[in-house]
């Protein structure tokens, strides 16, 4: 038998490739666990520097909500006065535990500090906004928070930058403003929407077969809807179109007028009211009411007319009734069918109010030209009667503007701010800045005849502002929706009615409070509804037109630690 024997050495190298292939599985598992291990503190890194930015972030936004509230009560000034205080701003442990972890700086290191500081001066210019073309009173305002996780052991910091822009923006800046919900529900004929339109609440736009084209900027502080509103009894309507031609977002913030109380629409309505005794005119809602804000008050009692001046000089200076006599008559009385009641009416004659006689004795007495006149009616009444303030002769008005202001219901009979190149056109070049403030506002065309109403319904052309309240949808009326705003009392037929201006529903009637009603007390005019182009210009602005006020965001970063830039 024979023996094979071994092939020397193979031992020797089996032993050396077994510990050449360890080798490198170890080398491999090394680098396995080296970007493991890297992986890991990458990902630790970037989740603390999140974080952070998130810790940034709420620290700037506490600023952020300061300077709102601020500037919502004390304005500009306001706001300058407290740059230090919001400077010592940051969040704490007792508003969320997790912030005692944290450190939060300024990019000058100091501690517990945010930094903020005024880029801009208070000036009327664009603003920056997604919505194109708006204007207003603004400063801009820069915060930077740098935060850092005081028990980490990478010691990161992370800062946020954000710009606002702090804005006051004219009210009749809008084609249409409600602080209500608004309905827009056009029955018969397509209804374009003037201007920019702007709501607290919640949009229904549900036409019924027909088209509702909104041609600006669309926004609410609720919903925009393509439906009927809850609390509207008809249900039958057959959607038609919405065309929205520029944006159209909801969810977005409210826009308040500073009060000093909450913007909800029954308080809105003391902006016509008289104020009580005990109101200082320099409180934050006597600087909004149109009481004080007028050049001549008129008071019609059941035994005299009162006349005198406004806060501008401490209501100082009464005027005889004998100046005024010629304009102010207090015997009219017509029917309003919409309420189904006699109107006793405080009538205004514009055009013998606007001569250069009486214009100008009246600016004589009062120191001051007449561009708000407030009017009231508080005669007692029957219950077959109401009280109202009627316009008439309007066509031309005083070439400063005029603004007439009520807590009644305010009438205007015939062409109002209508110089003869704008009548039955959008061409308001030679009108001058008017508004219309009231509990509800009427338009009695330029046949109207009193006391039964108008038989000869004319064209007619209005061109203001109208600012006044509605009969809000209750479940069993509808409210007439922004097509109705602007009430009528006549079977307008085929006749047109040429509105130019901007269209303000901020509260419920508290006088003229019947419902809307369908082809029963008028039957609707061809509507040629356009918004003034002359109120983008803050030096034609209406006297005494309220600015809402609100926070603009003009820019977000996540920027450099350290950094103001």
């Amino acid at each position: 038998m024979k023996i094979k024997s071994r092939t020397p050495g193979l031992e020797g190298f089996s032993l050396v490739l077994v510990l050449v292939f360890t080798g490198v599985l170890f080398l491999l598992l090394s680098g396995v666990l080296a970007w493991t291990t890297t992986h890991s503190n990458l990902t630790q890194r970037y989740n603390e520097y999140y974080d952070g930015i998130a810790a940034a972030e709420a620290a700037t936004e506490k600023v952020v909500a300061s300077i709102a509230a601020d500037f919502q009560s004390s304005g500009v000034n306001g706001v300058d006065a407290n740059l230090a205080n919001y400077g010592a701003t940051v969040p704490t442990p007792g508003e969320v535990s997790d912030w005692a972890g944290y450190e939060f700086d300024d990019p000058s290191g100091a501690q517990n500090a945010t930094y903020v500081s005024k880029l801009t001066a208070w000036q009327y210019s664009d603003l920056n906004w997604k919505y194109a073309g708006f204007k207003g009173s603004n400063s801009v305002y820069r915060v930077i928070s740098n935060a850092r996780n005081t028990a980490s052991r990478y010691n990161i910091t992370s800062a946020v930058k954000q710009e606002i822009q702090i804005v006051s923006i004219p009210l009749f800046e809008f084609g249409v403003f409600y602080s209500l919900d608004m309905e827009l529900c056009a029955l018969w004929e397509n209804f374009t929407v003037p201007g920019r339109v702007h709501c607290n609440g919640t949009i229904y736009s549900m036409p019924n077969q027909v088209t509702v084209t909104f041609s600006g900027d669309v926004t609410a502080a609720q919903k925009i809807l393509a439906t009927n509103s809850p609390s509207d009894p008809y249900n039958n309507r057959t959607l038609g179109t919405n065309i929205y031609q520029r944006e159209h977002d909801w969810n977005v913030s409210s826009l308040n007028l500073p009060l000093g109380t909450n913007n909800n629409p029954i308080n809105l309505h003391a902006l016509i009211e008289i104020p009580p005794g005990t109101e200082l005119t320099s409180s934050l809602m006597g600087l909004q009411r149109y009481y004080n804000k007028a050049d001549l008050i008129l008071l019609v009692s059941n035994t005299n007319v009162t006349a005198r001046s406004g806060a501008y000089n401490g209501f100082a200076t009464t005027i005889d009734w004998t100046n005024i006599n010629s304009f102010v008559n207090t015997n009219v009385s017509f029917n309003d069918a919409r309420e189904s009641k006699t109107i006793k009416a405080t009538q205004i004659d514009v055009a013998k109010f606007a001569t250069n006689s009486n214009y100008n004795n009246l600016s004589s007495l009062l120191g001051r030209p007449v561009k708000t006149l407030y009017v009231a009616d508080l005669r007692t009444q029957i219950s077959s009667t109401k009280p109202g303030v009627r316009l008439v002769n309007g066509k031309a008005l005083p070439a400063a503007g005029l603004t007439v202001a009520t807590l009644n219901p305010l009438y205007v009979l015939g062409h109002y701010n209508a110089p003869n190149s704008s009548l039955g056109t959008n061409n308001t070049s030679q009108t001058v800045p008017a508004s219309l403030v009231a509990d509800a506002f009427t338009v009695l065309s330029g046949g109207w005849t009193d006391p039964n109403g108008g038989s000869q319904v004319n064209d007619t052309t209005v061109n203001a502002a109208v600012l006044a309240g509605i009969v809000p949808s209750d479940g069993s009326n509808f409210s007439g929706g922004v097509e109705n705003f602007l009430r009528l009392l006549e079977n307008w037929n085929s006749h047109t009615l040429t509105f130019n201006g901007s269209m303000a529903a901020l509260f419920p009637s508290q006088t003229a409070t019947s419902p809307w009603e369908a082809g029963s007390y008028y039957f609707p005019p061809v509507r040629m509804f356009s918004f003034d182009p002359n109120f983008l210009d803050n030096t034609m602005l209406p006297p005494g037109t309220p600015w809402v006020r609100t926070i603009v965001r003009s820019s977000w970063n996540i920027t450099q630690a350290n950094s103001t830039q």
